[in-house]
């Protein structure tokens, strides 16, 4: 089912409550900027208890379809740069050109800040230092930038963001690359580089 048809099945009162958090839930599933579990997080983080208040459920869903709805207008936005460009010859986007297109470079439209710091918090706490960050070096690195973003409060030093663009290759080529990519990104948005 479509994003529209889920976010209609989240606001109708006549569904059993438990459905119309299930529909949100895949509302989430569709559109998750920051990854689903850090999606969750943050808008329970300035909506509320979605999962067992109806106000709750209600501001959590206008959260994200406005997040969405903005989403939706860069879409359009960069499909009007890409048609203009290609009348003028140039086929192909810039390396540097940021596409919404491509998931991994999604971040919170809105709030993208507050929101990139609420991921990098989520994720810190899931990847706490232990023995396996210190068996990968890519890892290692993305662990370090991330404490020194969250303990600066969204600082990176020039040193470490020196460091992490050139490590971008490498993540690229990483076991599990989306995951870590999206961590850069968060970076990226709460450190001020996007």
């Amino acid at each position: 089912m479509s994003f529209g048809t889920y976010a209609r099945k989240a606001r109708d009162p006549a569904l059993p409550f438990r459905r119309r958090v299930s529909a949100f839930r895949s509302c989430v599933q569709l559109y998750r900027p920051l990854g689903f579990q850090a999606t969750l997080s943050f808008v329970e983080s300035r909506a509320g208890r979605f999962q067992r208040d109806e106000a709750a459920l209600l501001r959590a869903l206008d959260l994200v379809e406005a997040s969405r709805a903005a989403w939706h207008a860069e879409l359009q936005a960069y499909a009007t740069r890409r048609r203009e460009a290609k009348e003028r010859g140039r086929r192909s986007p810039r390396a540097e050109e940021a596409n919404p297109n491509i998931q991994v470079r999604w971040y919170w439209y809105g709030a993208p800040r507050e929101a990139a710091l609420h991921a990098l918090r989520l994720w810190r706490r899931r990847h706490s230092p232990g023995p396996a960050p210190a068996a990968d070096p890519v890892l290692l690195e993305i662990s370090e930038c991330v404490s020194e973003c969250l303990d600066l409060g969204g600082v990176l030093t020039d040193a470490r963001r020196d460091r992490l663009r050139a490590r971008v290759n490498e993540i690229e080529r990483h076991p599990h690359p989306t995951g870590l990519l999206r961590v850069v990104r968060h970076l990226e948005v709460a450190s001020g580089l996007r």
